[in-house]
């Protein structure tokens, strides 16, 4: 079928030559059936795409011509988020928004919850690419990306799909230097839940004592899955209070998170940041407008939801993570407004 070339350009002039009907007669099936699957296209079962996948692959066959523009775009996130009020993708969502509009993009929305035929409620969206946002469990993204449309992730990670994150761990570590600077010495960490962006910024929190030379105590480490509602988050700064000696500051995994903190300190008569400094993590609305105003680290939430764009028109690979910045506020500093 092909002629043989010992030059080092053989392989390359082979992978041209392969056409879609010799996919099909090697698959077996018809020329429109190795269309479809390789346009990730509706009606076929997904053992015929992924039989049509394998013989394509087996030959050889130079995808890069079926690469197509992207003209719908599917923003993809867990039902158990209530995305148009949540602080912090809503502003991800609105930075998708903007760069859809920009470079003539159709953006639809999809929830997933628990349950769903996720594959094929994203295959009836005809998307040309995916943006997911937040945690998905790392098999539903496996099974998604083997559906062989672009996909990128936002403030997540599964090693193989291209994503955008924050620096999640240079930021605690930027809020952990702040509170030693000011003198605190036993600082604690108000943890979440066990996701990719949560883990990094406990990691932060442990780099900046051990750089600072400063004894781990597991003790200083509270929450966890449990510090999701306002009175966990309570129970877990109780738990802190209990210690002898108590922190004397205390970082949080996001923002509601540490204004939950602060009202309970509250509510067992000590001052913010007087008796315990807080600093909390996202930056959202409302940190600017609480009593003390929250000394947070600063994400660019509309720049993670354009760059997550970006990295699909791209076609961009590995994880790529974007700057943050300390915002010091009253929560921290004494005499700050």
């Amino acid at each position: 079928m092909f002629e043989t070339r010992s030059s080092a350009s053989s392989s390359s002039e082979n992978r041209e030559k392969v056409t879609i009907r010799e996919v099909a007669q090697r698959a077996g099936v018809s020329i429109g059936t190795v269309s479809r699957a390789l346009k990730n296209q509706g009606g076929l079962t997904e053992d015929t795409r992924q039989h049509v996948l394998r013989a394509a692959q087996d030959l050889g066959y130079d995808t890069s011509n079926l690469r197509q523009k992207i003209r719908r775009l599917s923003f993809v996130m867990s039902r158990q988020l209530d995305v148009p009020t949540n602080p912090f993708y809503s502003h991800v969502l609105h930075g998708v928004e903007d760069a859809c509009r920009e470079n003539d993009v159709v953006l639809q929305y999809l929830t997933l919850r628990s349950g769903d035929r996720a594959l094929d409620l994203l295959r009836r969206h005809g998307a040309d690419a995916f943006l997911c946002a937040g945690y998905f469990e790392p098999r539903l993204l496996e099974r998604v990306a083997a559906l062989g449309v672009p996909l990128v992730l936002i403030d997540h990670f599964l090693p193989g799909i291209a994503a955008v994150n924050s620096d999640n761990v240079a930021g605690t570590r930027m809020a952990v230097r702040h509170l030693l600077e000011r003198g605190r010495r036993r600082v604690a960490f108000v943890n979440g839940p066990g996701h990719y962006s949560v883990q990094q910024r406990l990691l932060g929190f442990r780099e900046a004592l051990f750089a600072a030379g400063l004894p781990a105590d597991p003790r200083l480490e509270v929450g966890g899955e449990g510090a999701l509602l306002p009175e966990d988050v309570a129970r877990a700064t109780d738990a802190l209070l209990s210690l002898e000696p108590p922190p004397d500051a205390v970082v949080c995994w996001n923002d509601e998170c540490a204004l939950s903190v602060i009202q309970r300190l509250k509510e067992r008569g000590l001052s913010v940041p007087g008796d315990i400094a807080v600093v909390g993590f996202d930056d959202i609305d409302a940190a600017k407008h609480a009593n003390p105003a929250l000394s947070t680290v600063r994400v660019d939430k509309e720049h993670l939801g354009r760059r997550g764009l970006e990295l699909l028109l791209e076609r961009a690979s590995g994880n790529h993570l974007e700057p943050v910045e300390l915002i010091v506020r009253a929560s921290s500093q004494p005499g700050d407004e």
